[in-house]
């Protein structure tokens, strides 16, 4: 057996263990972690006959593990160490060590809370920090804490910072193993490159295999940009071109890591699936686009796009160090120097910006509601959270206390999304289930139609394409994904098996759209009169391009972008209203709208039925109550405005303000300001509107009366005295008091009435001068005072001139305390 730099803390490791429960071990790429630790525990005596489990986060890094473990032992996978990967599981009775995915850990820890058959579980590869390894984590920490205080959890990475998970461990030692790695020389881009970065892996890939020797792993960010530098590059004799991705077959993956026949070579277009837990032998080069694809969940929209981001500086190293495993290699980063300079430190946990519905439904199965109530390393974002547990419990898998329901520990039990495992189950008594598990597969891969100039959004020509392939008919459709298709067909028939579903049922395709409906019900759209959609949680949404469901009055978006105000679909089928209103009618709400519509300037009543921000039917009510009625039309004045919506005359605004005026003084009087009459519309105008429906009913009112009926008679009498509405000036006239500023009420005079008249006059009994506008022959303003007596002592003569001089006809006294007042032009002659 070949010697690895891993062997040299393997002692120290296993005497850890022998007396702790944690541990941390952090061994770069290459040292060997992943298949020697699990064999040097095999014999440990703590273990008492239990199993050893070790989780990996891929199923093809699972599978390969567990296949050179097996080759170590000179055995086949199954004996003593065998697999359990989604959808493929190969173990035996012998079987000592399990290498299990992450959705099938926490699976496990479900069945049986307390581990009861193993002894150990090993975290590998925990750098990359994914959801389900976080989750896994959490669950055994409380398991041991509560079940199994002998339970040894042991995490193991290459970049890790050790520290922080150490202290979540409970200050676990943390063992550190050198690795064995051959120099790799790093060559970077001479300039930044702008646009698809195709053409210059392309180039690149060329360049290192006219100059370079061994085989080529490049490092690409999904399978379209696979595809596209697969499509470019010319074929050339002894180059073997392969591919690595989540998507291929077991047989494609493992001919994209074995090593080539002597006298070839080979170039594997990889994703990030191949930065760590496998070899991908013969690599000597590594080309690094220096990007990533990765799932971000949107709490703003409640969906998960792949977003292409730049990877960080421990996934650039890891990338890199693949060139030198088994010699010296060369690195390509197609990216400055200056730009790595700028790589993030560490990459993002996903528990920060993943879809947490399927944690939140895991946590519920467990039993907490609470994920405070666990150990994090880092706890779920509670934005994120909760958006999660309203989706279940519009599902039906939690109970408004967020306790899980009987239907909530079915749909866990599938080990699907909660959207998908919900759908299936509803669509099973509805003699769907064959076409729910298709639709299952089809939503849980990568469209298996995607790039098909020629393919629209409608998810039942994807149906039809499995079904052709099933029954060996001509395809619907040229450029199909047949390999992926071919996967998803087994995977929806495990699905069939398991449930158990007659595989004569043969549901109509056109039920696509009510089962999406079950599984994504918040994204349930309504066609608009433009041709665009209205999602029932209220954002819009719109088809690329005119397409045959383009004209459907409802579809449900199961695929769509979250850029802008308006959603792109990508994935869709059309559903029936009447669908819709049988199947979620608990979800439907029945309305009675009395409203104050402001385009007729009248109550409205209508009847409507809504799912969500969609309104289904709308209809008129015909029997609204009055007091509906009265309120929907207070609350349209109140919007109008009182200035606009009454019938104001100049008195009815006159006693307003008189009233105001006093109101300032004595807080007894009731306050008539626009704010107070606006919150009280229903006390003092309510009772005359009774039977009112619009506007042209309240313009019949009488401000007047109503204002005034708010008075109490000595009110009323006091009014009269305190707040007049005309003074009587020395010429006789009649002048109005102007009350429109309650703290300075107007007297606009002219001049020439109030000669004779020492002192300024004086309301509210005395205690409130008027403001005196003394005004010209020509009703213009000349002087504005509250003391007439200085006037007439001191600026008078200067007015005088000036009067004097504009209006010579006009009477102009020299002593205006004993001048006889006129409204004329001069006094009359006295006999």
């Amino acid at each position: 057996m070949l010697r690895v730099p891993i062997e040299e803390v393997l002692p120290a490791l296993q005497e850890t263990l022998r007396g702790q429960v944690h541990a941390v071990l952090v061994a770069p790429p290459g040292a060997g972690k992943t298949t020697r630790v699990p064999l040097a525990l095999l014999d440990a005596p703590w273990l008492q006959g239990r199993k050893i489990l070790m989780l990996e986060p891929r199923r093809l890094a699972a599978r390969a593990a567990a296949g050179f473990m097996a080759k170590l032992l000179g055995e086949s996978v199954g004996e003593t160490v065998g697999y359990r990967v989604r959808m493929d599981t190969k173990v035996g009775p012998t079987t000592q060590i399990e290498v299990v995915t992450e959705g099938v850990l926490t699976r496990l820890l479900q069945a049986d809370q307390a581990l009861e058959d193993y002894g150990i579980v090993i975290f590998d590869e925990f750098h990359e920090r994914s959801l389900h390894a976080d989750l896994g984590l959490a669950l055994c920490l409380q398991s041991q804490s509560l079940l199994r205080e002998d339970l040894r959890l042991l995490v193991m990475s290459a970049t890790l910072e050790a520290e922080p998970v150490a202290a979540l461990l409970g200050d676990a030692p943390v063992l550190t193993s050198a690795g064995r790695a051959y120099p790799v020389e790093t060559r970077f881009a001479a300039r930044r490159i702008d646009g698809r970065i195709d053409p210059v892996v392309v180039r690149t890939i060329m360049e290192a295999l006219e100059q370079e020797e061994g085989d080529i792993l490049v490092f690409l960010p999904g399978t379209g940009e696979i595809r596209r530098v697969e499509s470019q590059l010319p074929r050339r004799d002894g180059v073997r071109v392969t591919t690595l991705h989540g998507g291929l077959s077991r047989e494609a993956q493992d001919l994209a890591i074995t090593p080539c026949p002597p006298g070839q070579r080979k170039v594997v277009l990889a994703t990030s699936i191949a930065e760590t837990s496998l070899t991908v032998e013969g690599v000597r080069v590594v080309i690094d686009s220096g990007q990533m694809r990765v799932p971000r969940f949107s709490p703003r929209t409640g969906m998960t796009r792949l977003e292409t981001v730049t990877v960080s500086r421990p996934s650039a190293d890891q990338r890199r160090g693949r060139a030198g495993r088994q010699a010296p290699g060369i690195c390509y980063r197609l990216w400055t120097e200056q730009e790595d300079q700028q790589l993030k430190l560490r990459s993002t946990p996903e528990i920060q910006e993943a879809d947490l519905a399927p944690l939140a439904l895991e946590l519920a199965t467990w039993g907490v509601t609470d994920p405070a109530d666990l150990l994090w390393l880092d706890p779920p974002p509670a934005s994120s959270y909760q958006q999660a547990t309203t989706l279940l419990q519009q599902l039906g898998a939690l109970d408004p206390s967020g306790q899980i329901t009987p239907h909530g520990r079915q749909m866990a039990e599938l080990g699907l999304h909660p959207r998908l495992a919900h759908m299936i189950l509803q669509g099973i008594p509805l003699q769907h289930g064959q076409l729910a598990c298709d639709l299952a597969a089809l939503l849980s891969e990568r469209d298996l139609l995607r790039g098909d100039r020629l393919a629209t959004a409608d998810l039942r020509l994807r149906v039809d394409v499995l079904r052709a392939i099933q029954e060996k008919t001509e395809l619907p459709s040229t450029t199909v994904d047949l390999h992926a298709a071919r996967r998803l067909l087994t995977e929806a028939k495990q699905w069939k098996r398991a449930l158990q579903i007659p595989p004569q049922e043969k549901s109509d395709p056109e039920a696509c759209g009510l089962l999406l409906a079950f599984a994504y019900p918040d994204r349930i759209a309504q066609r608009r009169p433009n041709g665009r959609y209205l999602l029932r949680n209220g954002r819009g949404a719109a088809l690329p391009e005119l397409q045959e469901i383009s004209n459907a009055a409802y579809l449900v978006a199961a695929e769509q972008d979250d850029q802008g105000v308006e959603s792109r679909i990508y994935l869709a089928a059309p559903v029936e209203l009447e669908e819709l209103k049988k199947h979620l009618h608990t979800q439907i709400r029945e309305e009675r709208l009395v409203e104050w519509d402001a385009s007729t300037q009248s109550v409205k009543a209508r009847k409507r039925e809504r799912l969500g921000a969609l309104i289904l039917r709308d209809t008129q009510l015909t029997n609204p109550s009055p007091e509906e009625t009265l309120q929907a039309l207070l609350e349209g004045i109140a919007a109008a405005g009182l200035d606009k919506a009454l019938p104001w005359t100049r008195n009815a605004r006159q006693l307003q303000q008189r009233m105001h005026f006093l109101h300032q003084s004595d807080p007894t009087w009731p306050d008539v300001s626009e704010l107070a009459l606006t919150e009280t519309l229903a006390d003092w105008l309510g009772p005359h509107l009774y039977g009112a429906k619009n506007l042209s009913s309240v313009q019949r009112l009488n401000l007047t009366q109503l204002l005034g009926s708010r008075l109490s008679w000595e009110q009323q009498r006091e009014l009269e005295t305190s707040a007049p509405t005309h003074m009587v000036v020395p010429s006789g006239s009649r002048v109005p008091i102007d009350y429109s500023d309650p703290h300075a009420p107007v007297l606009a005079v002219r001049l020439q009435e109030v000669f004779g008249l020492p002192e300024t006059p004086r309301i509210a009994r005395g205690r409130v001068p008027l403001l005196m506008h003394l005004l010209s022959p020509a009703q213009r303003p000349v002087q504005v005072t509250r003391d007439l007596a200085s006037f007439w002592a001191n600026a008078y003569f200067e007015v005088k001139k000036d009067l004097k001089g504009r209006y010579p006809k006009h009477y102009w006294p020299d002593d205006p305390w004993n001048a006889t007042p006129t409204h004329r032009v001069r006094p009359r002659p006295t006999n």
